[in-house]
């Protein structure tokens, strides 16, 4: 049984961490975890590279709209999303009226270290991938602070240490814990 009364949504950058922190914060919550980009790869068979290479971005969040929606739906999870999800209006909409949204905040810098070996993102796919990342922050934190019900600054900690501290946060700033998960310990 869940210990959480609603749905958690983990928005933010790529390499902020959605993934690797939302599968041990869900754990820690009592959710069912479910990465949005994953889902959609089993879904189709196709990697998001792939996606992005035949049907384009305009394709690919098409697609990922519908995953959203498919995921948001269902109750007692965890749902890390893809960075460029709070670019529709739309999925803005799904992701406040459907659960609790935490931004994963980090630095460019943090992300530069943390992808400096992934070719599996197709929008870092460049020549300056510095000036990539800076420009898609500039575009989307705007986005994600809007959307967000909660800011999280992910330190350079072990997943572990940040899901604790998350789920620290998200306990002491929100009634998303059942009442008798709250006082279970006193």
């Amino acid at each position: 049984m869940s210990k959480v009364k609603q749905n958690i949504f983990l928005i933010g950058p790529m390499g902020s961490g959605k993934t690797t922190i939302g599968k041990q914060l869900a754990k820690m919550l009592g959710l069912e975890f479910y990465d949005c980009d994953h889902e959609l790869e089993r879904l189709t068979g196709a990697s998001v590279n792939l996606i992005f290479d035949v049907e384009g971005e305009a394709g690919f969040r098409l697609r990922e709209r519908q995953m959203l929606n498919r995921l948001s739906k269902k109750s007692g999870v965890l749902i890390a999303t893809g960075g460029g999800v709070v670019c529709e209006a739309e999925n803005r909409r799904v992701l406040r009226s459907r659960g609790f949204v935490v931004y994963l905040k980090t630095s460019v810098e943090k992300q530069l270290k943390r992808l400096s070996q992934d070719k599996s993102r197709p929008l870092l796919q460049a020549k300056d991938k510095a000036q990539r990342l800076a420009s898609l922050a500039r575009a989307r934190n705007p986005l994600y602070d809007e959307t967000a019900d909660l800011i999280f600054s992910n330190r350079n900690t072990s997943v572990y240490a940040s899901a604790k501290a998350l789920s620290a946060t998200i306990s002491q700033n929100t009634n998303l814990l059942t009442p008798e998960t709250r006082n279970a310990n006193n």
